[in-house]
């Protein structure tokens, strides 16, 4: 299930702190601040996809994560790259390596890693 970018941004918040109540949550938005009513609204929306959960105490709710972050961006990059790359994660990395304006330090890095992944798939 994918969430708006403005859900994003509020998973976001979330995501850093692990738990945090609505005023808090109000209080880290950017500028212009969204409407608390316009916030309550969409986390419950974010709680009917299965995004967040609440704990009351008293007349507070803390809203907690139920999604990892990397479980959510891990799924959209996958979409991504089904969609758009054919299924084949090397026409996205090989997209990406053309047109993401890496510098030389990035480059060395990412090949770092593939290094790293390629030594630990070897059986």
């Amino acid at each position: 299930m994918k969430l708006s970018k403005t859900e994003e941004q509020l998973m976001e918040i979330i995501w850093q702190n692990g738990a945090i109540f609505m005023k808090d949550l109000l209080e880290a938005l950017p500028e212009p601040k969204l409407a608390a009513s316009t916030v309550a609204t969409m986390l419950k929306r974010m709680q009917e996809k299965g995004f967040v959960a609440y704990k009351i105490f008293g007349n507070s709710r803390e809203y907690y994560p139920l999604k990892l972050k990397d479980e959510y961006f891990s799924k959209q990059v996958n979409g991504i790259i089904q969609n758009f790359f054919g299924n084949s994660a090397f026409q996205f990395a090989s997209f990406f390596t053309a047109n993401a304006d890496l510098n030389n330090d990035e480059l060395i890095e990412l090949k770092e890693l593939i290094d790293k992944q390629i030594k630990n798939n070897v059986p």
